[in-house]
Order: C-alpha cells, then structure tokens, then sequence
C-alpha cells in the first residue's frame, strides 16, 4: 500500500489541532469531523469511516461527527437510501477533519457542491476525500502539486484532467500532509484507520480493524481488482494487430521479434509504438495478458502449477514473482480472496 509524506501547506501547519492526538491524555477536547453529503453520493463512503470513528471511541476516542448538507435537508445517496444532515454548510464550524465522500460515477461537480468542499477545506486542519471525490478536490485546487489517489477506474482519467496533481494508480489511500484520499468505496475504511492511527495509536487502529473485521493494512493495491479492459485502444493497425494476436493465447511465445513480424515493424519501431499507444513495453504488455489469463485460471479451480504453464509463465516461481510485483499478493492469496466458494 502506497503512502506519501509531504510537509503540509503553510497555512495548515500554523493551525493547532483541536482534536486528540499521540500525545493527548483523556482530558483533551474532542477531535471534530465534518462529512459532506450530497445526492447520489456513494454511501458507504460515508458509512465506512462513520463506523470507523463510532468503533475508535468505544476505545478511548472522541471523535465528534456531524454530517453536513448544502441546505440541511436530507440527502438521497446513489442506492436510493437518504441520510439526514446535522448541518449546513454553512453552519459548519471549523473542522479538525473535514471527509467529502465519492460517487458511483464521477460527483455532480455543481457550483454549490464545488463552493461546499472549498468552504469546509479552508475550514478544516485536515482534508479527506473518499474514491471520485479526489475530482471535487483537484478542481478546487487542493490536490495541486500533491499525490493522491482515486477509484482504480478513473485514476487515468483524473490524472489526464488535473496534470498538477500526481496520481498514484494502485495505492489504496495517499496522505500527502493534511490532505487524504483513498481508492474506491470501501477504501474509505482504511483511511479512516489511517486517520486513526495517526490521531491515536497503531494499536487503537489495530483494535477498530479486528473489531469491524477488517484489514489495518490491505494487502496489495488496487491493481488486484483490475483487468486488462483499462488498456487503451490502438489506434494504428500495426499494435492493433498485436494486441488482438496475444490477447487471443497470451501463453504462446510472443518475442519483440515475433511481434514486430507481425506488426510488420522493425523491433525498435514496434517498442515505440506500443509504449506511445498503451504505455507498455512489448513484454511488459505480454506479461499483463498473461496474469490476466492466470487469474482466470486460478478462479476457475486450476492448480498453480498448472496456471503457470497454461498461462505462459513456465514454472511457479515465475507465476509468484509476477503476481507479487504487480499485484501485491500471492496467486494463492488471489485466489482464496477472489474465488466464491460453492454453493450446496
């Protein structure tokens, strides 16, 4: 999991956090949390560090939430389920911890929405935005020049929209000084531990995790719920034709010689080409297809051994070394996580 480290913004450094921290004792004041809702939200972007927050103070916490809507009336989440607001935004004090939730799709980015999130962001010692929430942050600038994250679905997209700001692809959540975002849905979860490891203590958080059953620290990254449909179109015939050619029996041997015959390229033409069009190397593109095919494979109920060698890696240290560097786990570990177990 990829987290990044950065000296907060001049301004956030100079605000002394009202809430409880390492070093606090019972006595200190409550640490605020402000959590915006809006229709068509994800909800349990919102429920997730909820719950993370209500579970810390049966621990010694004192986290004092309030939910907070542009007019607040209650909110229609995507699911259809409406929540009710405390307050308004308006209303709204400052904030030791502000969270602005994501939506299924990208947010409805409207004036009032986008004016909300400024508002509590200036407000607040600490900003969190959950899944495609990053994209209400990055437009009103709070992401600027720091790395982040989002739903593995629109992390391109965000980086493509908001060049300022740097995109992590697979990490589950980024801190970047005062600012926080996390990977999709229910990552929202493990920035909330986050939060409360950093407000607490590892083992306040470690005791939250096991109480809502959860992991403190998520193996792997995003990656492991990918698949190859990220990849971007060809757009010449020549990668087009290669593309379809491994797509189709990733297993076969498809050398940069093999290929650039193809593609009726020169090997050196082809390299460039490919990395221009999909941002891969030859190999790196067969490799990919390949742990696409494996994983398939390994849900469908073949062995490792046997995955290795129907999906082209060869040998099961092989498999393993590619699973882990770019997935994060094990292709056992893959496979007891992703595989549903038989109904009777």
């Amino acid at each position: 999991m990829s987290t990044h480290i950065a000296d907060p913004d001049p301004a956030q450094r100079s605000r002394k956090r009202r809430g409880p921290g390492p070093d606090t004792g019972a006595a200190s004041s409550p640490h605020t949390v402000g959590i915006l809702l809006y229709d068509e939200m994800t909800l349990l972007d919102v429920a997730g560090p909820l719950d993370v927050f209500t579970t810390a103070n049966t621990r010694g916490a004192r986290y004092e939430t309030r939910l907070l809507s542009l007019d607040g009336g209650p909110v229609t989440a995507s699911s259809g389920a409406r929540m009710l607001a405390d307050l308004t935004v308006g209303e709204a004090m400052e904030y030791d911890t502000v969270i602005v939730p994501g939506a299924c799709a990208l947010p409805p980015a409207g004036a009032d929405l986008l004016a909300a999130v400024r508002t509590l962001h200036l407000g607040a010692t600490r900003t969190a935005g959950v899944c495609t929430a990053a994209f209400l942050l990055a437009h009103e600038g709070i992401l600027t020049g720091r790395a982040a994250t989002t739903h593995w679905q629109y992390a391109e997209l965000l980086q493509r929209s908001y060049p300022g700001v740097k995109v992590d692809l697979d990490a589950i959540y980024v801190q970047d000084g005062p600012v926080i975002t996390s990977a999709g849905v229910t990552a929202g979860i493990d920035l909330a531990l986050a939060l409360v490891r950093e407000d607490h203590s590892a083992a306040m958080a470690r005791d939250v995790a096991r109480e809502l059953v959860v992991f403190l620290q998520r193996p792997g990254g995003q990656s492991q719920f990918t698949t190859l449909s990220r990849v971007p179109t060809a757009t010449s015939d020549a990668v087009r034709r290669v593309v379809n050619d491994v797509l189709a029996a990733p297993q076969l041997a498809h050398t940069t010689d093999t290929m650039a015959r193809l593609a009726g390229l020169s090997t050196r033409h082809l390299a460039r080409t490919l990395h221009a069009e999909l941002g891969v190397t030859p190999a790196a593109f067969v490799e990919a297809a390949r742990l696409e095919l494996a994983k398939t494979l390994l849900l469908s109920g073949e062995s490792i051994t046997a995955t290795a060698h129907a999906a082209g890696f060869g040998s099961d240290d092989t498999l393993r070394r590619s699973f882990t560097r770019h997935l994060g786990i094990t292709p056992s570990d893959y496979r007891h996580r992703f595989s549903a177990p038989l109904q009777q």
